[in-house]
């Protein structure tokens, strides 16, 4: 086993026993196998592209492969074992189709030596792994092919989990699906330098496409967020829990508890559900229960209703933990002994009746606090607020605005940003998505006349939102570089998905990014040297010494090299 892919590998170098998250080897060798086979399916499917043929199915079938192995998200060896059977199944066809349609076009026989990935097969799980072992990370040698490959992985994963986010809103897009096929493939060549970082940049491209497209499809779908104040006490009555990210789970949820009794919290990730027009109209949704993903084993407990895990993150259970029984996952989400809900026919919903039924005979949830948080400031809304916010920079009432958005994790280290929250100037303001809001969503910041001091956009995709504020006020303050706005960037990062929104702001020109609570253990140390002098990327220092670079504009500064100490 090695992984590194999360901030809280260990050491900052890679978890070689078991994951810092809890994921044991072989689970970490399915993993390693599924994302090989999925290699193997898309040099088939980059081939078949220049001959003008494509599979949509396989396609998204390759980015939920992706999507299962983001950290805290299936733990389910079975799980994987069958993705990686479906995965060679998948392959194959597009083999014999690739061959079928080479043949037709140059009246020969294909005959070119392939990777690894395109002609392994077994379906016997004994032989999983023990191949697994053999096409790991560290199967490539060089430090800075393989850092760079990982880093074009890692961030596609981000994507993958946009676009199944998107496509389960009946959303999808050719290019995003061909980049999927070609990053992949590129990962089983040997390609220069050069060749390489180009493809790690046209992944902050296609993730920006792949957020610009969920964003469609959930404002489209559910209408743009508005401020909303989200109660965080409880009422009594059962419930169930929903974390996670898919919004068309929510939906489904709420219609199918809708004159049940049975109450309905988001958890987490799934906070910003409660800002859409189109879930506000039922009135057993009822608030947000508990903070970040990794407080979850407490409030799972005192919740006392089913909990449903539409996405990551599921943090394992301890031994003293009683909810299992309760414990319900769907979409790409697997744990040993909880209930799988199946996925929806075309055109259907999913089934949510045993959780409902089970809600019921439970208790209503455990207060654990009391009062209500504010959000829900994407772009359409911030947008419709532009005069007031332009109007309070020209005046000097903003000074800065501080992007504070991505991951929560469980590590004190993070307390810095919760340091950073408290010791801004009030002149200062938060633009945050993900959930690295909840180290201060709940701190009384105050405001600057009328404008909250923290500006909630939602979930980790929704720092697309973000990048279309900078960009308007951009356009509103006639600058040519969107690096001149009063705008610094300090990030946090946890998994694969803020990896692929920091990659989407490098492709937007977005310089100066402070990333913590530590630099990403995949990046090598001539990779990070990259990102430093094109970029001006650098860790987190001390919150005092942060401010100051902040607020006073300094956003590359001239002593880079500590970014890759």
């Amino acid at each position: 086993m090695f992984c590194y892919q999360c901030q809280e590998a260990a050491k900052n170098t890679g978890c070689t026993v078991k994951g810092a998250c809890g994921k044991p080897e072989d689970t970490a060798n399915l993993q390693d196998l599924l994302i090989h086979v999925l290699k193997g399916i898309s040099i088939y499917g980059e081939k078949l592209g220049e001959f003008g043929i494509s599979d949509n199915e396989t396609t998204l079938f390759i980015a939920q492969g992706l999507f299962s192995t983001i950290s805290n998200g299936n733990w389910e060896n079975e799980r994987f074992e069958d993705m990686i059977k479906e995965g060679l199944i998948r392959r194959n066809k597009l083999r014999d189709l690739f061959l079928t349609a080479y043949k037709e076009k140059k009246g020969t026989d294909f005959d070119e030596p392939l990777h690894d990935s395109a002609v392994w097969y077994s379906d016997n799980t004994a032989d999983f792994d023990r191949k697994a072992k053999y096409i790991g990370i560290l199967a490539t040698e060089n430090e800075d092919v393989r850092s760079l490959r990982e880093l074009l992985i890692i961030g596609l994963k981000g994507i993958a989990a946009y676009t199944d986010h998107a496509a389960a809103l009946g959303y999808e897009n050719e290019s995003i699906y061909a980049f999927i096929m070609e990053a992949l493939a590129s990962t089983t060549k040997d390609l220069s330098v050069d060749e390489m970082v180009a493809l790690v940049m046209k992944a902050g491209e296609t993730s920006v496409t792949a957020m610009a497209l969920l964003d469609e499809a959930n404002t489209t779908t559910y209408g743009h967020p508005e401020i909303t104040e989200v109660n965080i006490g409880v009422r009594n009555n059962p419930a169930i829990l929903i974390s996670g990210h898919d919004l068309k789970d929510m939906e489904d949820l709420l219609k199918q508890t809708e004159g049940t009794g049975v109450d309905v919290y988001t958890h987490s990730e799934m906070l910003p559900a409660n800002y859409y027009p189109a879930f506000k109209k039922y009135d057993h949704f009822a608030g947000n229960y508990g903070g970040s993903w990794w407080t979850q084993n407490s409030e799972f407990g005192s919740f006392n209703g089913p909990i449903l895990l539409t996405t990551n993150c599921l943090v394992p259970l301890k031994k003293t933990d009683t909810y299992l029984n309760r414990l319900f996952t769907t979409g790409v989400v697997g744990y040993a002994g909880a209930k799988y809900v199946a996925d929806r026919a075309n055109g259907g919903s999913k089934d949510f009746s045993e959780m409902i039924e089970l809600a019921k005979k439970c208790d209503p949830p455990t207060e654990i606090e009391t009062g209500k948080i504010v959000g829900g400031f994407a772009h359409n809304q911030v947008l419709a607020l532009a005069d007031k916010v332009v109007d309070a920079v020209k005046t000097g009432a903003i000074k800065r605005f501080i992007v504070m958005a991505g991951c929560d994790g469980r590590h004190n280290s993070r307390n810095y940003y919760t340091d950073v929250a408290e010791n801004l100037p009030q002149d200062a303001v938060i633009l945050t998505a993900g959930c690295a809001k909840y180290r201060y969503n709940k701190l009384d910041l105050g405001d600057i006349g009328g404008i909250p001091r923290v500006l909630d956009a939602g979930q980790c995709n929704d720092s697309y939102s973000l990048a279309l504020i900078a960009l308007k006020l951009k356009e509103v303050f006639e600058l040519d570089d969107i690096n001149d706005l009063p705008i610094s960037y300090d990030i946090a990062w946890y998994e694969q998905k803020a990896v692929a929104v920091l990659l989407a702001l490098l492709h937007l020109g977005v310089k100066g990014i402070r990333l913590g609570p530590t630099l990403p253990a995949f990046l090598s140390p001539n990779v990070a040297k990259v990102l430093v002098d094109n970029f001006g990327i650098k860790p987190i220092s001390t919150v005092q010494e942060d401010i100051e670079a902040m607020m006073s504009g300094d956003a590359v500064e001239d002593d880079l090299d500590v970014a890759i100490v």
